[in-house]
């Protein structure tokens, strides 16, 4: 089994990694940084490529050339997993600039559709494909100062629900919500402002009464569906209710 995951730098995207990686899968490592531990643990079963996924036009480069298909060879179970984003900029409209609008929509959805596009190309002869868009609630819950992270996550939802109109042969596709998990991006969230994001006091709560996910508990649960029989049954789940 070979899988392309993104964000392997840090949080839920390095957890998911040593989870396949322990499960004896071959993980390629799309990420701004390399993680130095996930390569010292794991070797040559983890390789990585440092990219800025916001960066459409590096990432349309790199997909250009033969390392995707290298990597993913004549292997007959491949994944892709879509785990790297933001939740910048917060804040409402007119408080949130085009540059950072725009490098959250390339990094939220145009990578993960310019991955998707290639990982199906790539994988045409394989027995068993699958991609795991990481979605959120929010992509079915508006959040006042979360009008962009809201709108981009509900966009894998619909590409995944489309994806699954088409009916590509021997390929399954889900757009998953993983709960609050106990990341970077959620200390984030506790330090935004609150006259940008009124929901701030909910997430502190989260954090105040350890209800926050661990990463490694999330990845075994999100791993474990990936990998399910029912996989793709629907396009769109909560791993909550999974």
């Amino acid at each position: 089994m070979k899988a392309l995951l993104t964000g392997t730098s840090r949080g839920l995207g390095a957890a998911i990694a040593a989870n396949l990686l322990d499960r004896g899968a071959s993980v390629l490592g799309l990420a701004r940084h390399e993680n130095a531990a996930l390569g010292e643990r794991f070797g040559k079963h983890f390789s990585q490529v440092a990219i800025d996924l916001s960066d459409t036009d590096a990432l349309a480069r790199w997909l250009a050339g033969d390392a995707l298909s290298r990597f993913i060879g004549d292997a007959d179970d491949v994944l892709l997993i879509n785990n790297a984003g933001t939740v910048a900029p917060v804040g409402p409209p007119g408080h949130q600039g085009a540059r950072a609008v725009a490098q959250a929509v390339a990094l939220n959805v145009a990578a993960p559709l310019m991955l998707a596009d290639a990982f199906i190309t790539a994988t045409a002869r394989a027995r068993d494909r699958r991609i795991l868009h990481i979605s959120s609630g929010a992509a079915r819950s508006a959040y006042a100062g979360w009008s962009v992270y809201c709108a981009t996550k509900a966009a894998l939802d619909h590409h995944a629900r489309a994806v699954a109109e088409d009916a590509l042969p021997r390929l399954r596709i889900c757009s998953l919500a993983p709960g609050v998990i106990d990341t970077d991006m959620q200390q984030q969230v506790r330090i935004s402002d609150k006259a940008l994001f009124p929901a701030r006091p909910r997430f502190e709560a989260l954090k105040r009464e350890g209800a926050l996910v661990a990463p490694a508990d999330c990845a075994a649960r999100l791993v474990d569906f990936l990998l399910s029989s029912g996989f793709g049954a629907q396009p769109t789940a909560d791993l909550r209710a999974a």
